[in-house]
């Protein structure tokens, strides 16, 4: 279990503290940021303050913006390079479940993870699909060589196969041809699969 060298409600503290009263009770309770940690809708805010769900949406965007051009943002950067780098040791594409639940089983810190996700420029969020979870990562191209080589793998495979696992990995690894080797190991090829 790694221990994250920040406190990520004093980070988040930090990141909306410029934000005007009505911006940040958004953003706190869009992402469930508040001590029981629900993540309220779009809906559920608007009625709060008499405004459509479109209001709403438009208010979070542009206080993610604002967070995003803020100083407090440029400061805290170490932040999203070590989730970055936890990401990488990962494996650099992870599913969602995986790396909230990898950092914290705590659902109020998933939150505020969550939400450095979605504010960091280096992290890209895969929505979920027929084929995959919903899942983030931090290399574009290894994202994509990852997601060709388990579609080939699972076209490749019958509903009635039963494969050990280690057979699995290593049809897994016949797909997926030059990536770097700090990649080639058993625990992230399970990550993926």
């Amino acid at each position: 279990m790694p221990t994250l060298s920040f406190k990520p409600k004093k980070i988040t503290k930090k990141l909306t503290a410029h934000l005007q009263s009505r911006a940040s009770d958004v953003i706190m309770s869009r992402f469930g940021l508040t001590s029981d940690a629900k993540q309220k809708t779009l809906e559920e805010i608007g009625k709060k303050y008499s405004i459509t769900r479109e209001r709403v949406r438009q208010i979070e965007e542009a206080a993610l913006s604002l967070i995003k051009k803020s100083a407090a943002f440029k400061g805290e950067q170490a932040v999203f390079e070590e989730i970055k780098q936890l990401m990488h040791s990962l494996g650099s594409i992870v599913a969602e479940h995986e790396l909230l639940n990898h950092i914290s089983k705590d659902k109020e810190t998933q939150n505020h993870i969550n939400f450095y996700l979605v504010l960091g420029d280096t992290f890209k969020r895969h929505r979920e699909d027929e084929h995959f979870h919903t899942r983030w990562s931090v290399d574009d191209e290894l994202a994509e060589k990852v997601h060709a080589s388990l579609r080939k793998l699972y076209a490749s495979l019958s509903d009635e196969d039963l494969i050990p696992e280690t057979e699995m990995i290593k049809k897994f690894f016949e797909h997926i041809k030059y990536i770097s080797d700090q990649y080639r190991n058993e625990e992230i090829a399970k990550r993926w699969l």
